[in-house]
């Protein structure tokens, strides 16, 4: 697995796994997930996290400076503004001056349908994932725009940008027949947020048939080789039921039974490396951008069986 080099330290043999990723986030990540580690499971506090998010921030409001590891280069990106959101979220500061000035951001790089492209033209003149197209007048992405309209929701934060940009959302959720794994977990990003909570069930509801229907879930991990790759996905990348249902009060978490639900806690949980971190699924580029992206998801894998009471430890 990615950057499964590390030497294992014999004393946490017998570690819970919350200790063996402790270990694991000390040695190798950044400061940033060091102190998202501390706050979520070592009784942190929000303001370091807020501290440490601070240095990817760019005096356009955006976020830049690899916060999302596939995106190299300085430059503010829709990518890594939507990840900026998801840490003040996690830590409960989705708010104020500094969400004022993202979502001035987010409707500068806005395209004329109010919402946000993957990638902004300005990463051209830097490294990025060859899976992240770089084009001049590049069409709105509800993988980009999902997930932080529907966390500005669930915080409630009201700014112009919002209308259009939910407009957008449902549109392009309500048009999904034929879909995979990103694109429905951006779209259930979206619908966990939104305040319409009736239509947000019943489009949810239509989802679950969709992954259920395409076989965009693997429900039984111990059946990979049977289960099919999404297009253009890398070699073994699958999704599971917590990838959707990444807390109890989901809506996806509809879309799975008890059972079902189990058996992929108890995979994420076996995922879990000899160094202590969780391998990265998606195709690895560079070596830096792996090394950068494990912390992350050893994090996320964490707080995903915390929250579903798996035990970690």
């Amino acid at each position: 697995m990615a950057g499964n080099g590390a030497t294992p330290d014999p004393s946490l043999a017998s570690a819970s796994a919350l200790e063996r990723a402790e270990r694991f986030i000390w040695l190798t990540a950044r400061v940033l997930e060091q102190r998202r580690f501390a706050y979520h499971f070592l009784g942190g506090g929000s303001d370091a996290v807020e501290t440490a998010l601070t240095a990817y921030l760019n005096e356009d409001g955006g976020y830049g400076h690899a916060l999302e590891p596939d995106l190299r280069g300085p430059v503010s990106q829709p990518l890594h503004t939507g990840h900026a959101l998801r840490v003040l979220d996690s830590i409960g500061r989705c708010g104020g001056l500094r969400v004022e000035r993202m979502c001035r951001y987010l409707t500068e790089v806005s395209t004329k349908e109010g919402a946000l492209p993957a990638v902004h033209p300005s990463q051209r003149a830097y490294p990025a994932a060859p899976f992240l197209m770089i084009v001049d007048d590049p069409p709105s992405e509800l993988l980009a725009t999902g997930p932080v309209v529907g966390l500005l929701h669930r915080n409630e934060v009201w700014h112009a940008w919002l209308f259009r940009a939910t407009d957008f959302c449902w549109s392009a959720v309500d048009a999904i027949e034929t879909s995979h794994p990103y694109e429905i977990e951006a779209a259930i990003a979206f619908l966990d947020g939104v305040p319409d909570r009736p239509r947000a069930q019943a489009a949810a509801d239509r989802l679950g048939r969709i992954v259920r229907e395409q076989r965009l879930v693997a429900l039984d991990p111990e059946r990979l080789d049977d289960q099919p790759v999404a297009p253009g996905y890398a070699p073994g990348e699958h999704h599971f039921a917590h990838d959707y249902a990444r807390t109890p009060g989901s809506l996806a978490r509809r879309w799975f039974s008890d059972e079902e639900m189990a058996r992929s806690l108890e995979h994420l949980a076996g995922e879990q490396q000899q160094d202590g971190g969780w391998p990265i699924s998606w195709r690895e580029w560079a070596p830096g951008t792996a090394l950068e992206a494990r912390p992350i998801v050893t994090i996320e894998a964490l707080r995903t069986l915390r929250a579903h009471g798996h035990p970690i430890g």
